[in-house]
């Protein structure tokens, strides 16, 4: 007798995601209500003030200061404490205003020496991977391009938390399209659309468990060398850019860098890290050091990512 094929159900989401879910959900319901720069601003605060303490941020930021910035005043890194907060809080509620962000930056010149290669590229129809990291509002970068005409695929790294997740991608497909989840069927959709001539974003400031060994902030910090791998691959230019929030809080300068010279995909993908960390010492208060980039704890089993 054959057997019945098994079929996959969707795993429903645990009570605690459901609580999770619906917590989120509502204080962004509460904030969304308000206009849209006082909502902005309400957000960072009770990041700064109230979620960052909570969850942990705080301890994150000051352990991961001590380990790439040792020798920084006490009273930088306690302003650092609520600064970065304030931005993660911001940057999440401009990606939730949707529509109303995309309005927000229309206009926001794009600027930097990487801007006329980036231009000749698309008119010759050559790909570009823009490299960009958890810096200023990445999504700014995304929207004002789009303003622009130069719609480009993103990648994003589904959340454990499913009923969240799905409110968190529809908030991104209002900024733009395609979207590819960060798992095999996404990553395959997400480089032929490369292969194609198209343009991709995507962020390289993340720690990868088999990711070249790279430095950042003179510290090992594993990174995946995929997006340079692809880029030699398909003769596509690579770009570093950043959205750098103004010191209004509300507005952004978009910075595109000379492109990285093709080459070896570490050399390369090192050259982006260093760029990167050029453009975080200028602003420390706009990056994203809630994360656990460097995990010099942490033992890794392969050596390099491609």
């Amino acid at each position: 007798m054959r057997k019945r094929p098994k079929v996959s159900a969707t795993k429903p989401p645990s009570p605690v995601h459901k609580i999770q879910n619906l917590v989120i959900r509502g204080l962004l319901g509460v904030v969304l209500a308000l206009p849209y720069r006082t909502r902005v601003r309400t957000m960072g605060w009770i990041c700064a003030h109230v979620i960052g303490p909570a969850v942990g941020w705080r301890k994150r930021i000051r352990k991961n200061l001590a380990l790439v910035c040792p020798d920084m005043p006490a009273a930088e890194v306690k302003r650092l404490e609520r600064a970065v907060a304030n931005n993660v809080g911001r940057t999440l509620i401009e990606i939730y205003s949707g529509a109303e962000f995309k309005d927000h930056v229309r206009g926001t010149p794009l600027a930097g020496p990487g801007l006329e290669p980036f231009l000749a590229a698309r008119a010759g129809g050559r790909p570009v991977v823009l490299v960009t990291a958890h810096l200023g509002n990445f999504d700014s970068l995304r929207a004002t391009l789009f303003h622009e005409g130069h719609g480009l695929g993103a990648l994003y790294r589904p959340m454990k938390n499913a009923a969240f997740n799905d409110h968190y991608v529809r908030a991104l497909t209002q900024i733009g399209a395609p979207l590819f989840p960060a798992d095999r069927k996404g990553i395959t959709g997400f480089v032929r659309h490369l292969a194609d001539g198209g343009i991709i974003g995507i962020l390289t400031d993340v720690y990868s468990m088999r990711g070249a060994d790279v430095t950042f902030f003179g510290q090992p910090a594993p990174t995946a060398v995929s997006a340079c791998d692809w880029a030699v691959k398909f003769d596509a230019l690579v770009i570093p850019c950043y959205g750098i929030r103004r010191p209004d809080g509300l507005n952004f300068d978009i910075h595109l860098e000379a492109p990285i010279p093709p080459g070896d995909p570490v050399e390369m993908t090192q050259a982006i890290n260093d760029n990167l960390e050029g453009w975080v010492r200028r602003h420390m208060d706009q990056w994203f050091w809630i994360h656990r980039r460097w995990k010099p704890e942490r033992k890794r089993a392969v050596p390099t990512e491609s």
